[in-house]
C-alpha cells in the first residue's frame, strides 16, 4: 500500500511544504514570507492564519487526499526522540510558547488544521525539545538555572543515520559529533543515536548568522540593567539581531563571502571568528565522548560554504574525520517518521 504524506516546516521567514509518495518527494514548494509583512504581526501566533492560508492554497491544489500530515515539532516539554501524534496537550503547550517563541511552534497546529480537513492523521517528528541529556550535562553552575536541550534534533538525528550508513557501523555502536550550521548552530555529541549533550542554540555556543551564542556574562548583565534596552529588545539582540547581523548587517553567508571576495578584511575576520567558535565547541564536545569520536559531521545550510567548512576542518580534523552533508534533510526525515507509523513499523508516541 502506498501512502501520500504532506510535510510542513515553518521557519523564521519561510514555510516549506512537500508532498511525498512514501519516501519519495513528488512535489515541493517554499513560501517566502516578506520580513516587513511578518513584522506587522506582534507574535509568532499572530502569523498563524496568514501562513496557513498560503499553505492551504498550495496543498489543496497539489493533493485531494493524503494519509497523514506531518510537521516539524516546536519548543514543547522535554521528550525523547520519535514520532508523536498531535494532541490537545501538545497544541496547548505550543500556543503557550512553553520553552520559547519560535516559528516551529506553529507546525503542530498547522498539521492539525490541515489533517482535519483531509480526514487524516497529524504527527510531529523529533521536535526541537528532544531531551536525551545525561544528568551531568544539565548542570549550569547555579541551581536556579538548569541547562536545557533545545536543538535541531530532527536534522541531527537524520545526519547520524546517514553517517552510520557511510561509516558502515551500527547506530548503537557510534560516537559522533554533529554540528548543525544554520540560522542557529547546534553542536552535539551523539552516542548510540542519542544526543547526550548540546548547546542551547538560542543562548549558548557559537555565534551564528542571527544569534549571539554564549556571551560574557558580567558584561551582558551590565547591558541588561543599563536602562538602554527593554526586555524584548535584549531578547532580540541575542536572537534575531545578533551574530553576523550585528557585526555585518546581514544574515546571509553568501553576502558575507561576497564582501570577503571584494577585499573586506573585517568581514573575513568576523566569518573566521564564527568558524573558530564552531570548532571550539566541537572540541569541547569531543571531551564529552572522552575523545573517542568516529566522525565529525557538518550539516545544515552553512555546511555549503566551502570557506567556512575549510576553516572548521583545519581546526578539528585531528580529532576525527570530517564528513560534510550540506543543507538539511528535514523534509525527508519528517516524511519517513510518519511513514513508519503508517506502515505499522512503530507506534506513535503520545505527548
Amino acid at each position: 500500500m502506498h501512502h501520500r504524506i504532506l510535510v510542513l516546516n515553518p521557519g523564521s521567514t519561510s514555510t516549506k511544504i512537500a508532498l511525498f509518495e512514501d519516501e519519495t518527494p513528488a512535489q515541493s514548494h517554499i513560501i517566502l514570507h516578506d520580513p516587513h509583512t511578518l513584522r506587522a504581526y506582534r507574535t509568532i501566533w499572530d502569523q498563524f492564519e496568514f501562513r496557513l492560508h498560503g499553505v492551504r492554497e498550495w496543498t489543496f491544489a497539489a493533493a485531494q487526499e493524503v494519509s497523514a500530515v506531518v510537521a516539524i515539532g516546536g519548543l514543547f516539554r522535554p521528550l525523547t526522540g520519535g514520532t508523536y501524534r498531535v494532541n490537545e496537550r501538545m497544541l496547548e503547550d505550543a500556543r503557550a510558547n512553553l520553552q520559547g517563541e519560535h516559528a516551529s511552534n506553529l507546525g503542530c497546529a498547522m498539521a492539525h488544521a490541515l489533517a482535519r480537513e483531509y480526514h487524516a492523521n497529524a504527527f510531529v517528528v523529533d521536535p526541537v525539545s528532544v531531551d536525551e541529556l545525561g544528568p551531568l550535562a544539565r548542570y549550569s553552575g547555579h541551581p536556579l538555572i538548569q541547562r536545557r536541550s533545545l536543538s535541531h534534533a530532527l536534522n541531527i538525528h537524520g545526519a547520524a543515520r546517514r553517517a552510520v550508513r557511510d561509516l558502515h557501523r551500527p547506530l548503537e555502536d557510534t560516537a559522533l559529533i554533529i554540528a548543525h550550521l544554520g540560522g542557529g548552530i547546534s553542536v552535539a555529541p551523539v552516542k548510540g543515536g542519542r544526543i547526550i549533550d548540546i548547546n542551547d542554540a538560542a543562548s549558548d555556543g557559537p555565534f551564528s548568522p542571527e544569534r549571539t551564542g554564549g556571551l560574557p556574562l558580567q558584561q551582558f548583565i551590565t547591558l541588561c540593567f543599563s536602562g538602554s534596552y527593554a526586555e524584548q529588545e535584549v531578547r532580540s539582540l541575542v536572537m534575531g539581531r545578533g551574530g553576523l547581523v550585528a557585526y555585518l548587517g546581514t544574515n546571509s553567508a553568501v553576502e558575507v563571502e561576497h564582501m570577503i571576495e571584494a577585499g573586506d578584511t573585517h568581514a573575513q575576520e568576523v566569518y573566521e571568528a564564527m568558524a573558530y567558535q564552531i570548532a571550539k565547541e566541537i572540541g569541547a564536545m569531543a571531551s564529552v565522548l572522552s575523545g573517542n569520536v568516529q566522525a565529525i559531521i557538518l550539516t545544515g545550510g552553512l555546511a555549503g560554504s566551502s570557506l567556512l567548512v575549510r576553516w572548521i576542518r583545519d581546526r578539528v580534523q585531528s580529532i576525527a574525520p570530517v564528513l560534510v552533508y550540506p543543507g538539511e534533510d528535514e523534509m525527508h526525515a519528517l516524511a519517513v517518521g510518519a511513514l513508519r507509523v503508517l506502515r505499522n513499523e512503530i507506534e506513535p508516541m503520545e505527548y
